[in-house]
C-alpha cells in the first residue's frame, strides 16, 4: 500500500446531531466524484460521524448499510443520512454497528493489510425506495470496467462540491498484481475517480451488482482508487446480517 494512500472520509463541521449539520446538508450543491456525472442514488445513503466526517454507504437490507470500516470508528456516534419524500434531510439513528475484525485503523501508516469494511443497522427501516443493492462475489481483473459512485467531493479541498451522488466508469488496473482483498481503478486519460466523502461507496459491475466498496485513494483525488472486494468477505457479511435477522441479496 503506497505511503500516499489516504482514506476518503470528508471532514465536515463537528456535531452530527446539531441543527447546523442538517442545514449544511440541505445546502450542498450538485457535485461529487471527480470526473463523474450525477445519477439517481438508488440504494446509496450517507454515513455521518460525530467527528464531522462524511462517507457513502450501500443499503444491503431494509435497515442495514454497508460502508467502509473507518466510517464506523468506535468511540464515535454515527447517523445514516438521506432525504425524505419532501426532500428534507433525515439523520437516522443506529441500533447496531459491526466493523470487520480484519480492519486495522493504523494500516495506512504501518503499510499493513486491512479489511476496511463495516455494517451499520438503523433503528428503523429505511424508506422503501432504498431497495437493497445486489452484491456480487465476482473478482474483476485488469481491463474490466466498473462503475464507481459516491457522495464525495468533485474537487479536492472544496467541501462545497460534496453531497450529490455521482458515478464514473473506470477500468480495473493491477499495479501490484492481482489481489483477493482490493480492486484498483484508475482512469486512462483525464483525472477521474474517488475523492473525500466517497469511502463506502459502491463499485459495481456491468450488471449493477456491487463487487466492492471504496476505501482509499492513492495520492490526489481522482487518482488511483482502491476498493475492498466483497466476495472474499461474504462469510462475514452474511454472518453479521444473520445475527441481526437480516440477509443480503447476492447476485449468483
Amino acid at each position: 500500500m503506497a505511503r500516499t494512500t489516504r482514506r476518503l472520509a470528508r471532514p465536515l463541521s463537528p456535531g452530527i446531531a446539531a441543527g447546523l449539520v442538517i442545514a449544511a446538508l440541505a445546502s450542498w450543491p450538485a457535485a461529487a466524484v471527480v470526473g463523474g456525472a450525477e445519477v439517481p442514488p438508488g440504494s446509496a445513503v450517507m454515513v455521518l460521524s460525530s467527528n464531522g466526517s462524511l462517507c457513502t454507504g450501500v443499503v444491503v437490507a431494509p435497515d442495514a448499510v454497508l460502508t467502509a470500516g473507518h466510517c464506523a470508528a468506535p468511540g464515535l456516534e454515527q447517523r445514516v443520512h438521506y432525504r425524505d419524500a419532501a426532500g428534507q434531510p433525515v439523520l437516522a439513528e443506529l441500533r447496531a454497528r459491526a466493523v470487520h475484525p480484519g480492519y486495522d485503523a493504523g494500516a495506512i501508516a504501518g503499510r499493513r493489510r486491512s479489511i476496511d469494511l463495516a455494517l451499520v443497522r438503523t433503528a428503523a427501516p429505511l424508506p422503501d425506495r432504498f431497495a437493497p443493492a445486489a452484491l456480487s462475489a465476482a473478482m474483476p481483473r485488469a481491463g474490466a470496467s466498473l462503475d464507481l459512485a459516491g457522495y464525495g467531493a468533485a474537487k479536492a479541498g472544496d467541501p462545497r462540491t460534496t453531497g450529490t451522488f455521482r458515478s464514473v466508469a473506470l477500468p480495473v488496473v493491477e499495479p501490484h498484481g492481482p489481489s483477493r482483498i482490493l480492486v484498483w481503478l484508475r482512469a486512462a486519460g483525464a483525472r477521474a475517480g474517488a475523492c473525500a466523502g466517497d469511502s463506502g461507496g459502491p463499485i459495481a459491475g456491468p450488471d449493477g451488482a456491487v463487487v466492492a466498496v471504496s476505501a482509499w485513494i492513492g495520492g490526489a483525488c481522482g487518482g488511483l482508487t482502491q476498493g475492498v472486494l466483497l466476495g472474499p468477505q461474504r462469510a462475514w457479511i452474511d454472518r453479521t446480517l444473520q445475527g441481526w435477522g437480516l440477509a443480503a441479496r447476492w447476485q449468483e
